[in-house]
C-alpha cells in the first residue's frame, strides 16, 4: 500500500503551467533526496539533454499565480531569488539519466507511474463524458433533467471562498 501512497504524493505534485503538467524542481529535489541547487547544477551540466519542451523556468507570473500551491515566499521573505524550472514528463524521464543513484531509479518510477495514472484519469474522464453526450442524442427529452444532472457531477467541485476580516464564533 505504500507504493499507492507514494504515487499520490508524487500525484499532489504535478502542476499545469503553460498548458503541460509539469514538476518544480523543488519538489524533484526532495524527492531525489538532493538539493535544489545540485539538482539544478546537474541539469546545466547537461543542458543539451533539457531542451525547451522538457524543461522550462517559470515566469513571475506563473509563480505568483502558482503561489499557493507550490508553498513558496515572497522575494525577499526567506524565498528563492529565481523562479523554479518546470519539468514536463519527459524532461522528469531525462532526469533519469542525470541523477545516476538508486534512489534516483526508484523515484522515477513512482513519478512516472503518477504521471500515467493523472492520463489515465483524465481519458476516464474524458470518455465517460462523451458516453453522455451519445446517450443524450440517442434518448428523447424525457432524460434532459438526467443528463444536466450528470454533467454537473462531472463538474470540478467549486472551493468555497475564503472569508476576509473577523469572524466571530
Amino acid at each position: 500500500m505504500a507504493d499507492a501512497d507514494s504515487i499520490k504524493k508524487v500525484e499532489s505534485r504535478i502542476f499545469h503551467a503553460r498548458g503541460k503538467k509539469v514538476m518544480l524542481d523543488r519538489d524533484l529535489a526532495g524527492l531525489y533526496g538532493v538539493s535544489t541547487k545540485s539538482l539544478n547544477l546537474s541539469v546545466k551540466r547537461n543542458a543539451k539533454r533539457f531542451p525547451a519542451d522538457f524543461m522550462f523556468r517559470l515566469s513571475p507570473k506563473e509563480v505568483d499565480s502558482l503561489r499557493f500551491q507550490i508553498e513558496t515566499s515572497k522575494k525577499g521573505r526567506g524565498g528563492r531569488r529565481y523562479p523554479p524550472y518546470a519539468f514536463t514528463e519527459q524532461g522528469v524521464a531525462m532526469l533519469s539519466s542525470v541523477l545516476k543513484s538508486e534512489r534516483a531509479i526508484l523515484v522515477n518510477i513512482q513519478i512516472m507511474r503518477a504521471f500515467v495514472n493523472l492520463k489515465r484519469e483524465a481519458l476516464t474522464y474524458v470518455a465517460l463524458k462523451r458516453k453522455i453526450d451519445q446517450m443524450e442524442k440517442k434518448y428523447d427529452t424525457k432524460f434532459r433533467v438526467i443528463f444536466d444532472t450528470l454533467r454537473k457531477l462531472l463538474e470540478p467541485p467549486e472551493k468555497p471562498k475564503r472569508q476576509i476580516g473577523f469572524h466571530s464564533a
